[in-house]
């Protein structure tokens, strides 16, 4: 049985017998398309207004000479994830066998601590329940998809990668794909400086372009947006 890690620190990259999953995301490949935002919303009934994978852009250059540059975000799974210590209820925790860092729903009092840790602001407070479960007013986030991983798929996002610009596997593993790129690319990872082991390697980031998240997003203002989409569409 796979052991529940309740201690952050806890290494699993490298250690012997057990797997460590990771993403390469190579930004040069991304074509901004958002189909794994759709794909990841669509997977797991992710309410208006509020994402576990969003792809923020930037707009560089001076007209007529400008490009979008795109940063894919999610949950980076961290080796040395705060949100798992600052949990006070041991909702947060990470398992040895993937690295993945997972919620208990059932044990999540919704007090944001686990968001105030991240400093990849990737939870979020569920702002309703989802269609087919009672699930409500809990963190949520990404997770790497481990119900899809632990059936031999990779997750939804990477599955419906058309630039194949996400890349999924176990780092442990020396003949993965995702191995093979971190050892032959340099890869970047977001805010180093934190220690926390992100374990979403990026090819081809702009370092100048990493720290911003979801406030790229105006989340009220997003959500009204697709409010706006939906009610428009909603008889069709």
């Amino acid at each position: 049985m796979t052991q529940e890690l309740l201690m952050s620190s806890t290494e699993t990259r490298g250690k012997p017998g057990v797997r460590r999953y990771a993403m390469v995301i190579d930004v040069r490949r991304c074509i901004g398309c958002m189909a794994c935002q759709v794909a990841c919303k669509a997977e797991y009934d992710v309410p208006l207004g509020v994402f576990r994978t969003w792809v923020p852009y930037r707009v560089t250059g001076k007209y007529p000479t400008v490009k979008k540059q795109f940063l894919p975000r999610l949950c980076n799974h961290c080796d040395d994830p705060p949100c798992v210590r600052a949990c006070p209820v041991g909702a947060t925790y990470k398992l040895e066998d993937g690295g993945f860092v997972l919620q208990h729903y059932d044990r999540c009092i919704g007090c944001k601590a686990c968001m105030a840790s991240c400093p990849y602001n990737a939870r979020f407070m569920l702002p309703e329940h989802r269609t087919y479960t009672d699930i409500t007013k809990v963190v949520d986030k990404c997770t790497f998809c481990y119900h899809r991983v632990i059936q031999g798929l990779v997750p939804a996002c990477v599955q419906t990668c058309v630039g194949r610009s996400r890349i999924f596997g176990d780092l442990n593993d020396p003949n993965s794909e995702v191995s093979q790129l971190v050892a032959k690319h340099a890869t970047q990872v977001l805010r180093p400086e934190q220690g926390t082991k992100p374990h979403v390697f990026y090819i081809g980031a702009d370092r100048n372009l990493t720290d911003y998240g979801r406030a790229v997003y105006k989340r009220d203002e997003q959500a009204d947006i697709e409010r706006a989409v939906f009610n428009r569409n909603k008889h069709i």
